[in-house]
């Protein structure tokens, strides 16, 4: 479980922290490396399958060629659709491939160290909190059921959070300004959550990291995720997200 190892490398932990990487590597493929991970699929090239690594980075590559493999195997020739069918279909079918081949991984690891049927579930559960690949490449993962826009209008508190702040009028500021304008209109329900496009990471409210939501797509990332810092963020009067910029380059 290369990477993946913490304290007791056959914890439930290790091998969720290990999940996490894979997971953030292939979306991160998928969203804000799309252009570049759309090339590599070239359908002229073998049988190619899209590796996430417990480091938190990608490959395209050929399968393992040891029969068994060390670890399961991703789906086998996704650059043969690639073609052959609409990009946003064919790249919601790469994900869906890939949570299941996460799966498989994290519970090939299950089985190996013997995990029985209560920390098996309790891997589950630690894996199902999380959106899946599919949710958040589709833009299906839960959101609140506000309007972006109603919230980015508001002319009030945007500038509380300090230097995380952004101007009143735009919806480049901080998830924490974001907190204080939803405290005041009597908060989101329990179950609406925000997620970061990139990572699929859910916000926490006690984070101090800085966020920033697409003017396009509308959708909120980790200002890390997307190399976007507070001070750059100034200068931004229509941010657009990369998998929104990659759109209308290849349009």
């Amino acid at each position: 479980m290369d990477g993946g190892a913490q304290d007791n490398p056959r914890s439930v932990e290790s091998v969720f922290k290990d999940f996490k990487g894979r997971r953030a590597a292939i979306i991160k493929a998928l969203t804000t490396d799309v252009a570049k991970f759309y090339e590599q699929c070239d359908p002229e090239k073998e049988n190619l399958c899209l590796y996430g690594f417990p480091t938190g980075h990608w490959e395209v590559n050929l399968p393992a060629e040891e029969v068994p493999p060390e670890l399961p195997e991703p789906a086998l020739g996704i650059n043969f659709a690639r073609d052959g069918m609409q990009e946003k279909d064919w790249l919601s079918l790469v994900a869906v491939h890939s949570d299941a081949w996460l799966l498989s991984v994290a519970f090939y690891f299950g089985a190996r160290f013997g995990y029985d049927r209560a920390v098996r579930k309790r891997l589950f559960t630690m894996i199902n909190d999380l959106p899946t690949i599919f949710e958040v490449v589709a833009g299906t993962a839960k959101k609140p059921s506000k309007e972006k826009s109603s919230v980015s209008n508001h002319t009030s508190n945007k500038s509380k959070s300090g230097s995380k702040g952004r101007g009143s009028e735009s919806k480049k500021y901080s998830k924490q300004a974001k907190d204080e304008d939803e405290d005041e209109d009597g908060g989101l329900e329990e179950d609406e959550e925000e997620h970061c496009g990139a990572c699929g990471e859910i916000y926490a409210s006690e984070s101090v990291e800085f966020w920033i939501c697409c003017d396009i797509c509308e959708k909120w990332f980790h200002g890390k995720c997307v190399k976007i810092t507070p001070a750059r963020a100034e200068h931004i009067k229509q941010y657009k997200c990369p998998l929104c910029s990659n759109k209308r380059a290849r349009a």
